[in-house]
């Protein structure tokens, strides 16, 4: 079950939105009655309440906006349970003060904001001891692996618990809580309303993660990155399980690159069958990889890794095959890249990757990258030629990729190579998806090229990568849609 947080200044906002939550399909909501500007009206509050509610009083020092005094936050507390609150919720620091009473359940918490403690089992034994219906834990995570740790207790609790982490290393246990028996989450109303660091919104818990939809045999996929928070990878790949009807969750995890190895170590608890692999943690993937295909050594990188048989790691570069096949599609029916002058824009880990395929495909390659060190190196290694940045103007090429980030979101009146440039029936190839129309391919288009969007090769990725964790083909069409809905959705 799905609790949503409500948290505003004032009764009747309170009121609307329980009201609007309860048409949306909640089947429990938090009063946080601290928020508001005056002294709570409890019988208010609660008579007619459309769902079941928990009522939260928390003081500044636990996380909360109380500013009266504390035998006044009390009052409110033992008034909700005298009006028959459904749950109200009590810190460990006040349980033992405040007696059961009627049919009210208590849920015993404690928040921790700065970190994760070791002694989470000891914390959770003093709280067993204080007349609990549910446990709720949460506190910081500094790193993923306190994920892990807290996932351990919820799972192993003789006591219904709520367990979780804040913050970004966080996210993802406010979803896998559900598997591992957690009875609720947590979740904000909106985007606006998060009361609580990495809070995810009723929608997203509901429609994206299928909170209520997980049990201990759905198995658990994500994407690694630093950062992460903008990934739409989650978008995809949960859309395209909840299509098949596939028991799998796939989650958004952020990874610094100290901890990279470590994080894979502490997460094989959680059993996750495989990643998505993005900045900057692509060559640390290939490296921790039990097996690879010879074209991902070759690469020099991967962006996926899934257990095999032998639940060892097999690292994957779906980049290589989606760019091609994604370039083709501009290609006329009996043309091939052969022969073909290509001109390559960039020379980080996915122009290395197109750049091995468009070479082994026959084509002729050249690359002009911002750093002429890279530009050289990577020239090097495929066997091609490179040209300074500001000669890029003057190579002709029948095809033109963009592989660097030069009109990406939110810069998209800038463009990584002039119009006076491009020639007519040229291919351009831009390997942004964000937006998917770029200054790029909208001056290209004027001019008459053939062009292809990064959507093409980002959706292709993904179905390659989905196919690897579920063994089912994804559906290519509706990964296209769901992405550019989360494009749109992003700009607001």
């Amino acid at each position: 079950m799905i609790c949503v947080s409500i948290a505003r200044t004032r009764h009747k906002m309170i009121l609307a939105e329980h009201q609007a939550l309860a048409q949306r399909g909640a089947k429990l909501v938090e009063l946080r009655v601290d928020w508001i500007a005056r002294a709570p009206d409890i019988p208010r509050l609660l008579k007619d309440r459309p769902t079941p509610v928990i009522v939260t009083c928390r003081k500044r020092e636990d996380g909360g906006k109380w500013t009266g005094t504390e035998d006044e936050r009390r009052m409110v507390l033992r008034t909700a349970i005298i009006s028959g609150a459904d749950y109200v919720d009590l810190e460990d620091t006040i349980a033992r003060s405040i007696p059961r009473y009627g049919k009210t359940k208590r849920i015993i918490s404690h928040h921790d904001f700065e970190s994760t403690p070791e002694d989470l089992d000891s914390l959770w034994i003093e709280m067993a001891d204080m007349q609990p219906d549910i446990i709720k834990l949460v506190t910081m995570a500094t790193s993923p692996s306190d994920c892990v740790r807290m996932m351990k207790l919820v799972a192993d609790a003789k006591i219904p618990t709520v367990g979780f982490c804040m913050g970004e290393f966080g996210t993802a246990s406010r979803v896998l809580c559900g598997k591992y028996g957690s009875p609720f989450t947590y979740a904000a109303f909106s985007a606006e309303r998060e009361v609580a660091p990495g809070m995810l919104t009723f929608q997203e818990m509901r429609d994206l993660y299928r909170f209520d939809e997980l049990n201990r045999d759905t198995q658990v996929f994500g994407v690694l990155g630093d950062p992460i928070g903008h990934s739409l990878s989650p978008l995809l790949h949960n859309t395209a399980m909840k299509q098949i009807g596939f028991n799998g969750v796939y989650l958004p995890l952020r990874v610094t690159p100290d901890q990279f190895s470590s994080t894979l170590d502490a997460f094989s608890w959680l059993n996750v069958r495989g990643y998505s692999v993005t900045i900057p943690h692509k060559e640390a993937a290939l490296a921790k990889a039990n097996r690879c295909e010879e074209i991902v050594r070759q690469i020099g990188a991967a962006n996926t890794l899934s257990l095999d048989e032998n639940g060892q790691w097999e690292a994957g570069n779906t980049d290589f095959q989606a760019a091609l096949d994604s370039l083709e599609l501009a290609l006329q029916p009996g043309e091939s890249l052969e022969g073909k002058r290509i001109l390559m824009l960039g020379a980080g880990g996915v122009a290395r990757a197109i750049g091995l395929g468009v070479t082994r495909r026959g084509a002729v390659l050249v690359i002009a990258s911002r750093t002429t060190d890279r530009a050289k190196a990577l020239a090097e290694s495929l066997g091609c030629r490179h040209l300074t940045w500001e000669n890029r103007g003057s190579e002709y090429a029948d095809i033109l990729i963009n592989c660097t980030p030069i009109g990406m979101h939110p810069n998209v009146n800038e463009s990584p190579f002039q119009e006076n440039w491009l020639r007519d029936e040229m291919i351009v190839f831009d390997t942004i998806y964000n937006p998917e129309n770029t200054l790029l391919l909208k001056e290209a288009r004027a001019r008459q090229c053939r062009t292809v969007s990064g959507i093409e090769m980002f959706v292709r990725q993904a179905a390659a990568q989905f196919q690897r964790f579920t063994g089912q083909a994804a559906p290519l069409e509706t990964l296209k849609e769901s992405l550019r809905q989360g494009i749109s959705a992003a700009k607001g």
